[in-house]
């Protein structure tokens, strides 16, 4: 614990905890880029697990910590998700943001099987610090901007529970930088759907507590 001035210990700011959640599955999870483009909503599985993260984030709570607030992207697929989530803590959505997905620009509804054809994929696999979507964003600009994001949730909301809803990606990059892991293997970390990742920021710096908390046995497996 820091001294000020005085010679008096300062008093740490308790960390605040982030329950960074991806969307549910929708129609194009597994087989297309959707990016930003609007209108995509929550498939009948994904509104199924939205209902079940909300379970198991309600269950979080007890007479000593609440979830204050509960955050999301502005894309269907996470206002879609938080719903439930919020709804159970009887708090609104608030809409972020820093919380969206990539920008994939020219890729933006490119399907799987496209995107893996071109030069550019070996690229995002191996080195995807060094790529910029035609049109897009970067790998690090988003991983700027998420980093951003959690730290103003951590100002605005001291010592507090919140959660954030967003995308596999921002929350890949995200966990990355918490584990001081370099941009380039963050493709190693899987996010799956409707999984909880938390992390709290602290003084001190940032402690992941768990990343991919899933229900759901068959996210053990790699997609």
């Amino acid at each position: 614990m820091a001294l000020s001035r005085t010679g008096a210990r300062r008093r740490a700011t308790p960390p605040t905890l982030v329950v960074l959640v991806r969307h549910g599955t929708t129609a194009t999870t597994g087989k297309e880029l959707p990016g930003r483009a609007s209108g995509l909503h929550l498939s009948d599985a994904g509104q199924q697990q939205a209902k079940a993260a909300a379970a198991r984030i309600a269950a979080l709570q007890d007479d000593k910590r609440k979830v204050t607030a509960v955050y999301a992207s502005p894309l269907e697929r996470t206002r879609e998700t938080a719903a439930p989530i919020a709804d159970g803590l009887d708090v609104e959505v608030k809409i972020e943001q820093g919380l969206l997905e990539v920008d994939m620009g020219e890729w933006t509804g490119l399907t799987l099987a496209a995107a893996r054809k071109k030069p550019e994929w070996r690229t995002i696999q191996r080195y995807p610090s060094s790529f910029r979507f035609p049109g897009g964003e970067s790998f690090l600009e988003m991983q700027a901007r998420m980093v951003a994001t959690l730290e103003k949730l951590r100002a605005d909301h001291p010592g507090e529970v919140v959660v954030a809803v967003s995308h596999a990606d921002p929350i890949r990059v995200a966990v990355a930088h918490a584990l001081g892991t370099h941009l380039d293997l963050f493709q190693r970390i899987v996010v799956s759907p409707c999984s909880l990742t938390a992390v709290a920021l602290g003084d001190d710096g940032p402690t992941v507590l768990t990343v991919n908390s899933t229900d759901d046995s068959r996210a053990l497996i790699p997609q």
